[in-house]
């Protein structure tokens, strides 16, 4: 087992800490293998094995009529002592009403408890009053490249060679762990996500319509890195020769946002400092989930260098936005307590390079620039503005 120690790290942190921790994230993006980490972490501080409760409510291992009531006695009736019992409860949106079970847990037992899930019913904004105030939130994504490295430790390849498959293939742990030629990495990524779209979305709210929801779908990810709205989506739809509401446009986004399909980023005015409201982008879980719809293009890796890099800005636990400046954008915005950083993304130098820093100039303040691209003789720094290879960014400690 290849340890992810950005997780570790942040489960040790809240460890006996009296709130539950939620992980949450897409399917197949090592979850269920970070709880069986945290398992060992546990075994090797000294934790008796049998005050460690490992529960996994996929359908194929429980009773589907399985109620919070009955998750609440399956669990205690494995507490045989007054002792400390640390709970690792996988895919529990499985059950209506879980957060009820786990906060009688937590308030009941002498408990420490880890989630995880892989829908709506593990945001923040979703979970209900039961665990207001008595929880924490840790996203978990798929690979960072650092973290893709670590699963290619054998691999005698430079990580500049190695960039290029996690460019093409993504991060998703099942494939990063195999041998796998394109048109079998695929297969597993686009599995992954009929399984998204089935278990988390379809079934869940009923579509029924699923081609044009498929056709919804197909639009955000063919305009990945780009700003659009429900209108637009409709107005294309219109010019195809179908119809759906605005409404419904609204929803199958939320939808997707709630199974950690895409990511909302906003737009943030750098002059009125205010988040606006309006063309937001969307990024995709993982790059790969576009190859495994539309195939891969070697003309596509532009738009899913600024995917990459919003991600590993994420990792890092910064908020990120789109920058607007007047009329000039900025690819991102970071900001991560009383830090900020700014950054340009752009394949080639130099032809792209002058209008990225260019933008990045007219920014007045003292927070750090950079500009990133896959050109091999990126380096420098230009007026301040730092030019920065995509690997060298992704593997930097400096941010």
């Amino acid at each position: 087992m290849i340890i992810r120690p950005q997780y570790m790290n942040q489960l040790k942190i809240y460890r006996d800490v009296p709130l539950v921790k939620i992980l949450a994230g897409i399917r197949r993006c090592g979850k269920s293998t970070i709880l069986e980490m945290l398992r060992d972490d546990l075994l090797k501080s000294g934790i008796a094995a049998d005050h460690i409760i490992s529960m996994r409510y996929t359908s194929e291992d429980f009773d589907d009529g399985m109620t919070d009531k009955d998750m609440y006695k399956s669990i205690k009736t494995q507490m045989s002592d007054a002792g400390r019992y640390y709970l690792l409860l996988d895919e529990v949106q499985e059950i209506d009403g879980w957060e009820k079970a786990v906060n009688s847990l937590l308030e009941n037992a002498n408990t420490d408890i880890y989630v995880t899930g892989s829908n709506s019913k593990l945001m923040s904004s979703e979970i209900s009053t039961y665990l207001t105030g008595r929880y924490i939130s840790i996203p978990v994504y798929t690979l960072s490249f650092a973290e893709y490295l670590d699963f290619k430790q054998s691999d005698s390849r430079s990580p500049k060679e190695l960039l290029n498959e996690y460019l093409r293939f993504g991060g998703f742990p099942i494939v990063a762990l195999g041998n796998f030629d394109e048109h079998s990495a695929y297969q597993i990524v686009e599995g992954i996500y009929t399984s998204v779209i089935t278990n988390d979305i379809t079934k869940r709210h009923n579509i029924m319509n699923y081609d044009l929801f498929n056709r919804v779908v197909k639009y955000i990810v063919e305009n990945v890195g780009k700003t659009f709205s429900a209108n637009a989506i409709a107005k294309f739809l219109k010019g195809e020769g179908r119809s759906l509401s605005v409404e419904a446009i609204y929803n199958y986004l939320n939808w997707l946002e709630k199974a950690f399909v895409i990511y909302r980023c906003q737009r943030y005015d750098l002059q009125g400092k205010s988040v606006l409201k309006t063309k937001e982008k969307f990024y995709l879980a993982d790059a790969s989930l576009k190859y495994s719809i539309m195939g891969f293009n070697p003309k596509s890796i532009a738009a899913m260098l600024e995917n990459i890099v919003y991600f590993e800005l994420r990792r890092r636990g910064y908020e990120v936005y789109i920058g607007k400046n007047e009329t000039k954008e900025i690819d991102f915005v970071a900001v991560r307590r009383d830090e900020r950083i700014y950054v340009q993304v752009c394949r080639r130098l130099p032809e792209e390079s002058d209008r990225e820093v260019a933008n990045l100039l007219e920014i007045r303040d003292h927070y750090p620039k950079y500009v990133v691209t896959l050109d091999e003789l990126a380096s420098g720094n230009i007026n301040g503005v730092k030019i920065v290879h995509l690997a060298d960014f992704l593997l930097s400690a400096e941010y």
